[in-house]
């Protein structure tokens, strides 16, 4: 079986957990967690990063940091993970969906404006697949709106916007180490700060409500309550494991767009025949090659050919069901226009495994198996 997610492993991580226990220092904010903050704004430019114990954990940061309360709206996808939108409804505030762009499966930007009222208070932006959303519209919209951007960038680690990397162009950036990403530490995320002044809150809200991050840097000579928070800080083991990664980042990255590339090259004739579509990436784009997806005729050839898929020794997987249709989603929000492409286009789409050391033999294999399903004669419906 061609599994559809391997977690990321370089060798290093079981040694650097080691270190963690024989130093005596596995709670949050350890020696390994301060090296992942480091990498993280030296390599994405960004003011400040703080790790967390998830990417959920860190856009709900960031619903705080941006003063989301009872009533206000923020505007997102319905295409998205619920994290992006129980970030803000636990603050009380509703989420607004807007229908997606067909092509890249990101919010369509030219429908923000339309959804936005005298309630709105932010941007959610998804970036999915890795692959960016239109930045410049989405923050110019938001500058002449008064409003915050709060990047989803849990699948973009490593991808860039014209040259600007994804999470650091809004006001806050979300990131996501969880196992099924292109880097892991398990459970884990990341909550990058583009604006210095909101650190030190950033901080307090992390620590419990406590001034803890003065007073470790010897800025004080105690700590205390000083604000509401709780506790978003991770492991030291488990930033211990996500370093070794980010020390082969480059590695890592380069590894998963081979395969991506190849499963592109191989399929390319099947799209430029009309059977599949596979996925875009704009010019002004670079991605990260966290996901390879196909799109199929309707909701009934997915579930063929995910069951054939399977059948083969592959594991393939659909994704969201959108939000919008979801009871909580009916509840805690609304959907601002119509539906156009965010129930058909979700309907459509496979995707295919994809993961470090994934080699490029078994993306000639899926490849294989795809094209077989989507021969003429369709044989495969006699085995």
């Amino acid at each position: 079986m061609i599994n559809f997610n391997v977690p990321p492993y370089t060798g290093r991580e079981m040694e650097y957990i080691r270190q963690c226990v024989e130093n005596q220092k596995i709670c949050g904010d350890g020696p390994f967690t301060k090296k992942c903050n480091e990498w993280m704004e030296k390599r994405m430019g960004t003011s400040k990063c703080l790790m967390t114990t998830s990417c959920t954990h860190a856009t709900e940061l960031a619903a705080f940091l941006a003063g989301i309360e009872e009533g206000d709206e923020v505007i997102m996808p319905a295409y998205t993970f619920v994290s992006t939108a129980n970030a803000f409804v636990l603050r009380g505030g509703v989420p607004v969906f807007v229908d997606i762009r067909p092509d890249t499966m990101n919010m369509d930007e030219k429908l923000i404006e339309d959804a936005i009222t005298e309630r709105t208070k932010a941007i959610a932006p998804v970036h999915y697949a890795g692959v960016a959303c239109e930045m410049d519209t989405i923050m110019d919209i938001a500058r002449r709106h008064n409003l915050m951007v709060i990047e989803d960038a849990a699948q973009a680690v490593m991808s860039f916007y014209k040259g600007r990397a994804l999470g650091t162009i809004g006001d806050f950036g979300c990131y996501s180490f969880h196992e099924t990403k292109n880097y892991s530490m398990g459970e884990g995320g990341a909550l990058l700060i583009r604006d210095p002044k909101y650190v030190e809150e950033a901080e307090i809200i992390r620590e419990k409500g406590t001034n803890r991050s003065k007073f470790n840097r010897g800025q004080i000579d105690k700590y205390t309550w000083v604000n509401y928070g709780s506790s978003y800080l991770p492991s030291d083991m488990n930033a211990a494991y996500l370093y070794a990664q980010l020390e082969e980042a480059d590695e890592i990255n380069e590894a998963r767009l081979r395969s991506w590339n190849r499963y592109y090259e191989n399929l390319k004739p099947l799209a430029d025949a009309g059977k599949i579509e596979l996925p875009t990436v704009p010019e002004d784009c670079v991605h990260n090659a966290h996901m390879f997806y196909i799109k199929t005729r309707d909701i009934e050839e997915r579930t063929d050919f995910i069951d054939y898929l399977k059948a083969s020794g592959i594991w393939a997987v659909f994704h969201y069901i959108p939000l919008h249709t979801a009871p909580a989603g009916l509840r805690f929000g609304r959907f601002h226009g119509e539906d156009r492409y965010t129930t058909r286009e979700s309907e459509r789409l496979v995707r295919l495994p994809m993961y470090y050391r994934l080699t490029l033999d078994q993306v000639d294999y899926i490849c294989e198996k795809v094209k077989a399903f989507f021969s003429p004669s369709q044989s495969w419906k006699n085995v």
